[in-house]
């Protein structure tokens, strides 16, 4: 057979790795009939693929014949060879575990105000999951507006963010998280606070006071606070609160911001059947960025704990 061979070292494809497997399961075996069961192909199977692996190899590995099958002298050295690459092969599969089982380094999250209170924890939950399955990683916090957490993910100072879904930025991935659920709210020292829904209607709620939102805002509550009138601004939520806690103004308030208050008899709804709006909540990384372990596996989690 004419020695001209296509295998080099640093090469090793899957197909070589393949046919080299089956190598070894015939050589094990004692033979072609012998290897069959082991390897669930039939006969003439494993005679092509070693055929191939011979051609690829440029090299004689063995004899079969009415003397049975036997290894040449360079399918000896071949299979010898063959024991050595194979437990690299696995000592390499090993390490790569282990590096998985052993997560070490950073997560920078951006988070937006008032998220804690979700009752949908998936990211709360998402974090312990992390720190339990790495307890060497450091976990680092930036609460921002979103527009701060879009710029920081961008530029590579946060690996990950937690946004309202406002719009979609070039250079960004969006893992799809949950929706938010808001309405307008009073305080109890306020005059709509004693009335019924029934006798409030959109003309009186016009003329009341209200705390606006100073940020970017779904486009759902557009409608509903252009029929409010504007006496106040807030650059967050806690801040609307604030004002609705006066008892002298009407707000916007996501209903798990406000649930405590509701609870305590401070707080109540207005008319929840035509102020309610939703807001789309995503989590967001930089398209393209490098493959990071921790990140990795904070996302998993977050997918996992956001379906179950």
């Amino acid at each position: 057979m004419a020695r001209v061979s296509v295998f080099r070292m640093g090469a090793v494809s899957d197909i070589d790795l393949r046919l080299l497997r089956v190598f070894r399961t015939v050589v094990d075996r004692g033979g072609f009939a012998q290897a069959e069961a082991e390897l669930n192909v039939t006969r003439s199977a494993i005679s092509l693929s070693m055929a191939d692996l011979e051609k690829r190899l440029g090299l004689r590995l063995c004899r079969r014949g009415r003397a049975g099958f036997a290894l040449t002298e360079e399918g000896k050295r071949v299979y010898d060879a063959l024991g050595r690459l194979l437990t690299s092969v696995e000592s390499f599969r090993a390490e790569v575990h282990a590096i998985h089982a052993h997560l070490k380094g950073e997560l920078a999250i951006g988070l937006t105000d008032n998220l804690v209170t979700m009752p949908r924890m998936s990211v709360t939950n998402a974090l312990k999951s992390l720190k339990e399955k790495g307890p060497d990683v450091v976990i680092r916090i930036r609460m921002a507006p979103p527009s701060d957490v879009e710029q920081g993910v961008l530029d590579g100072r946060l690996h990950v963010g937690v946004i309202p879904e406002l719009r979609r930025l070039q250079g960004l991935d969006y893992q799809e998280l949950y929706q938010e659920e808001s309405h307008l709210y009073c305080a109890a020292q306020h005059p709509l606070f004693g009335r019924a829904d029934a006798d409030i209607d959109v003309e009186l709620l016009s003329r009341c006071d209200a705390v606006m939102p100073a940020h970017a805002q779904a486009e759902a509550i557009a409608p509903l606070l252009h029929r409010l009138r504007s006496s106040a601004t807030a650059t967050d939520r806690e801040g609307i609160a604030f004002l609705i806690l006066t008892g002298l103004y009407i707000g916007f308030l996501p209903d798990h911001v406000a649930a405590k208050w509701v609870a305590e008899g401070r707080m109540r709804s207005i008319r929840p059947e035509i102020t309610e709006y939703r807001t789309r909540y995503a989590v967001i990384t930089r398209r393209g960025g490098r493959p990071n372990m921790v990140l990795d596996t904070f996302l998993e989690e977050v997918a996992y704990n956001s379906e179950s």
